[in-house]
């Protein structure tokens, strides 16, 4: 599936005006249900809708097994045969609290947590610990990897990359979107779906670290948080917390650790 497509523009400069035909970042909206009730609508780059919505839902603490798979179904495409609305249906003893918070508003491409009625800061769950140091000269190893797989941002310049890896280094999903929740999103849902979360070590983010990604990565158990840019205070205050090490600046073989130093090693 294109997550690209071409628009016409006139490009200005000081001397001259050029026709230009630019590839710009597919965004399209995804209703998701649960059980055939509407649980929320999210703009996004068509692709991965399963693994995606997978993900929303662990995130959300809608549904967090690992080892089964909820079905899972297209319920409509559009006219340009792009899929906009799912469901997926899960027993009704499998659901957490969750299911319970309503959504009432779009969830965009920017915002991971805009259309909740409230903000839910309190994140429960043990500490999370890492059975292994990380080793710092892997960060930009796997940036580099990451950065490979970003054919997206290549064409477009106009989106966000997420990517998994083991604390070896060993790449396990990579995934884009033009909103960097819903590429975080793609990568725990494709773990999930390839049962290979409790693998994924060290989580990559091609943007700044929220709130809102801290809180992806602790309930999928992920002690590694890395990313190019850099860090809110929030994000900061809720790894201390739980206990995630976050790594931010992470450039040309550089990188500065907010939190939990003594788990990364040179």
């Amino acid at each position: 599936m294109d997550s690209t497509t071409f628009f016409a523009g006139k490009k200005f400069t000081l001397h001259e005006i050029q026709e230009v035909q630019d590839a710009l970042t597919v965004e399209e909206i995804l209703n998701i249900s649960v059980n055939d009730k509407p649980y929320t609508m999210t703009m996004r780059t068509p692709g991965d809708e399963e693994a995606l919505t997978r993900g929303i839902l662990l995130s959300e603490q809608v549904y967090d097994h690992q080892e089964e798979h909820p079905v899972f179904s297209i319920v409509e495409k559009n006219d340009k045969n792009l899929i906009t609305k799912v469901n997926v249906q899960i027993p009704f003893h499998q659901l957490k609290e969750g299911i319970n918070t309503q959504r009432n508003l779009i969830a965009v491409s920017s915002c991971g947590m805009c259309g909740k009625n409230e903000m839910e800061l309190a994140m429960e769950g043990d500490l999370i610990k890492p059975k292994h140091p990380l080793s710092i000269q892997l960060i930009g190893q796997m940036f580099q990897t990451m950065s490979l797989h970003q054919h997206t941002f290549k064409d477009s310049g106009g989106s966000h990359a997420a990517a998994a890896f083991t604390i070896d280094g060993k790449l396990l999903s990579v995934k884009e979107d033009i909103g960097r929740h819903n590429a975080v999103d793609k990568v725990i849902g494709s773990l999930l779906m390839n049962q290979t979360l409790k693998e994924a070590q060290c989580l990559l983010v091609s943007g700044r670290v929220s709130y809102e990604i801290v809180s992806k990565c602790f309930r999928a158990r992920i002690p590694f948080l890395a990313a190019v840019s850099a860090p809110s205070s929030m994000a900061i205050e809720y790894c201390i917390k739980t206990g995630i090490t976050l790594i931010a600046f992470c450039r040309q073989d550089k990188c500065t650790v907010y939190t939990h130093p003594e788990n990364v090693v040179t």
